[in-house]
């Protein structure tokens, strides 16, 4: 929807994943859009190198989130959760309604 302003069609779902989420890592956001990581990967550096997104590490996992510091934030988050509610509703279920919290122990499922 948005690739023409973006370069590329990677690039938007990279955004739309951690504006929905918050944050976002290489392999959760590959496995969600069935992307190579290596494509995602390329668009996380990108975008940091850009000063769109700030990446921290957790462990051995480098998390990435919307720079804070960044002087469009604000508009940017505006502008891609408008994006999001334009998505269609097949696609809001499948890409952006993951349970995101553990289950319980010994819950049944």
């Amino acid at each position: 929807m948005i690739e023409s302003l973006l370069g590329n069609q990677t690039a938007e779902k990279v955004l739309l994943y951690i504006i929905n989420y918050g944050e976002g890592h290489t392999s959760g956001i590959a496995q969600t859009f069935d992307l190579p990581k290596s494509q995602v990967r390329k668009q996380l550096i990108r975008l940091e190198a850009g000063g769109v997104l700030v990446g921290r590490s957790v462990g051995n996992i480098r998390m990435f989130q919307v720079n804070p510091r960044c002087p469009y934030k604000k508009e940017l988050e505006i502008f891609l959760e408008k994006i999001l509610s334009l998505v269609s509703k097949e696609e809001q279920e499948k890409y952006y309604h993951q349970r995101r919290r553990p289950r319980r122990t010994g819950k049944a499922l």
